[in-house]
């Protein structure tokens, strides 16, 4: 059945389908359970918080088509835009910002794409680097509420949804401090010039809040109602596209009823792909399941008295292999049925090896030549793979280096839903 799967990917099947004709293989060739496959595709959907995904989606096209991205971008160029290579210390923290609003690493790479790359390339930055900063950046949106994948991860693994958010704060913060870093020694080295002449006044960050504050209440909304259990993840994600669609439409007057039509079809063709892929990884995780292969590998590894560090640090190695041919999303739902028992036998905490393996996932989705937030990239900069992947490499080193550190100090995903006594 791997090898059925493995074909279907390598002929260009898509994901979604790979995996269904995989589960129905199985499934006709084993008596008594030719239905099966039709129903575990229903179950699979039949989640409370997996509705969280459409509504968030929304939220992601909204607020690229609204006008929220470009006043968070000016708001952020008051903060960093004095440091040097300005305009890509501001497109760091804009993804900061709006990973904390669109949930979707595509959304956020197609925005800055659209918005600053254009400007960032007038001020001197190669297109290839400016292409690979967006899209390294985009990594933000997974690791912060209302991160789809986070959402994703905890349906899957049966584990608290708030508290994976809570934590993908911490894991955010330190690849915050590392992706600054990077950019502050490229600039350094390439000799790109701060964004703004001198460091902006009080006067100044107070006026970029005032035009950004419709933006800058989103995710206060979203913390606040979680941590204070206002709102359930899956009830946040509704009251999240009534808000950034009142800003949109009344706040910032970016978009009429007119185009709301046109976005409600993207959000829509968006969510029933993820909606197929989720459905067919129901029925080929039953596969997994009646095969023990879980517990299969479990004893194998617990034979082999394999430590839950040398376990997630042989995972990753995998993941960030695989993730150069296949996309991160498909990836992830294939794996975690297998990875998060296998994970939980050896003592790991559920959340801290899920921000392990989200982040694992994400970086795949950025790594060439696969990588579908590269290519979304690519799609809208016009950037040629090969310059491309020549400007990525000292950000994959950074992305690396976060990874481990997360890894090896499990109070960095731990620490702050403990202290929140997340829900």
């Amino acid at each position: 059945m791997v090898l059925v799967l493995l074909a279907l990917i390598a002929v260009g099947v898509p994901i979604a389908f790979a995996m269904l004709a995989t589960s129905l293989t199985y499934f006709f060739i084993t008596p008594s359970l030719e239905t099966i496959v039709a129903q575990r595709m229903i179950t699979a959907l039949d989640s409370f918080p997996l509705m969280a995904v459409p509504f968030f989606v929304l939220v992601g096209t909204i607020m690229a088509r609204g006008g929220i991205a470009e006043r968070l971008i000016g708001f952020a160029d008051t903060l960093v835009g004095h440091f040097r290579g300005g305009l890509a210390q501001v497109n760091v923290l804009n993804s900061v910002m709006v990973g904390g609003m669109s949930g979707s690493a595509s959304a956020d790479a197609a925005i800055d794409s659209k918005v600053l790359v254009p400007v960032m390339r007038r001020k001197g930055y190669t297109n290839g680097f400016a292409s690979a900063l967006t899209a390294t950046s985009s990594i933000f949106s997974p690791l912060l509420p209302p991160s789809i994948s986070l959402i994703i991860y905890g349906v899957m693994a049966n584990v608290s949804i708030g508290d994976l958010f809570v934590a993908g704060i911490g894991v955010a913060a330190v690849l915050a401090i590392l992706m600054m870093t990077t950019v502050y020694l490229m600039a350094r080295r390439h000799g790109f010039a701060p964004s703004r002449p001198h460091r902006a006044s009080l006067r100044e960050i107070g006026q970029g809040a005032r035009v950004a504050a419709l933006a800058l209440l989103m995710p206060v909304l979203l913390l606040v109602g979680l941590r204070m259990g206002i709102f359930t993840p899956t009830e946040l994600g509704a009251v999240a596209v009534i808000y950034v669609l009142i800003v949109a439409l009344f706040g910032y007057r970016e978009i009429t009823w007119r185009d709301l039509p046109s976005i409600l079809r993207e959000a829509a063709l968006t969510t029933a792909m993820i909606m197929l892929i989720v459905a067919a990884a129901g029925a080929f995780g039953l596969m997994v399941s009646y095969e023990r292969i879980p517990e299969t590998l479990q004893g194998i590894l617990s034979a082999a008295s394999v430590s839950p560090i040398v376990f997630m640090f042989a995972v990753c190695a995998l993941l960030l292999f695989l993730g150069t041919f296949m996309e991160g999303l498909s990836l992830m739902i294939i794996l975690i049925p297998v990875l998060a028992p296998i994970g939980a036998g050896l003592g790991i905490d559920p959340v801290h090896f899920g921000l392990v393996l989200v982040l694992t996932f994400s970086i795949g989705g950025v790594t060439p030549p696969v990588g579908t937030v590269t290519f979304t990239v690519a799609a809208i900069t016009g950037v040629r793979i090969g310059e491309f992947t020549r400007a990525f490499l000292p950000f994959f080193a950074g992305l690396v280096l976060c990874l481990l550190l997360i890894i090896l100090f499990p109070p960095l995903t731990t620490a702050l839903p403990s202290w929140f006594g997340a829900n």
